[in-house]
């Protein structure tokens, strides 16, 4: 039973990554390199913020919502958006479409983050004999996290690679950029300020994620349109 619980769990968490990609163009143009590439940058990042949480913020005395902690970590937040313009801008990529070089890169961006935060609890706890609720919801925020992950890809791409977007929609484009890249915040203030349980907080991140998928992907295809 807890080896079986534990593969539901892993798969919950891991396979919709190698779905899209066997599912997607992305596998019939061989972007793995790409995502793997996405992934080191990714792994870059997270050593770098992790640096800078250990020396800008201090250790919380409770588990209450700190407004300087989180403007902090919000700020931290943006080494992401700074590895993501690298991802997408200075990475030597094979001759792929700007389409498929931003879910290359997302998807490789998505899977390093939950090979870094949830294969070891995954691994560590999902094996245990008795049941929880706990690693199911973790995938599922994992495959939220994929949709956002995504989504704020192609806005990114929107945002550094086409040059000839409609004007109207840059304000739109960096507002829902902006809205993603401090979306850990929000939920971090739903769990501490407002004592959101886990299964609503899993909710609001999927529904969130799926409202942003379908911004993001009328923006872009607005974008393609001949202007």
């Amino acid at each position: 039973m807890t080896v079986f619980h534990f593969l539901n769990c892993a798969f919950l968490t891991f396979g919709p990554h190698v779905v899209y990609y066997s599912a997607t163009p992305l596998s019939e143009y061989d972007t793995i390199g790409t995502s793997v590439k996405a992934a080191a940058v990714y792994l870059g990042t997270a050593l770098v913020k992790l640096v800078c949480l250990a020396t800008l913020l201090k250790v919380p005395e409770n588990d209450s919502f700190d407004p300087y902690q989180e403007l902090m970590k919000v700020f931290i937040g943006f080494i992401d958006v700074a590895g993501l313009y690298f991802a997408l801008t200075q990475l030597t990529h094979r001759n792929i479409s700007q389409n498929h070089k931003f879910q290359a890169v997302g998807l490789g961006w998505a899977f390093a983050d939950s090979v870094l935060h949830r294969l070891a609890p995954l691994w560590i706890g999902a094996r245990g004999l008795e049941f929880t609720w706990e690693y199911i919801f973790q995938g599922i925020e994992a495959n939220a996290n994929l949709v956002m992950t995504l989504s704020l890809a192609a806005l990114g791409s929107l945002m550094w690679l086409r040059k000839n977007k409609p004007r109207t929609l840059v304000p739109i484009i960096y507002a829902c950029a902006l809205l993603l890249a401090t979306m850990p915040s929000i939920t971090s203030y739903l769990r501490r300020s407002l004592e959101w349980q886990t299964p609503k907080v899993v909710g609001f991140e999927l529904f969130s994620s799926l409202v942003m998928a379908f911004i993001s992907w009328q923006l872009f295809s607005a974008c393609q349109r001949p202007t």
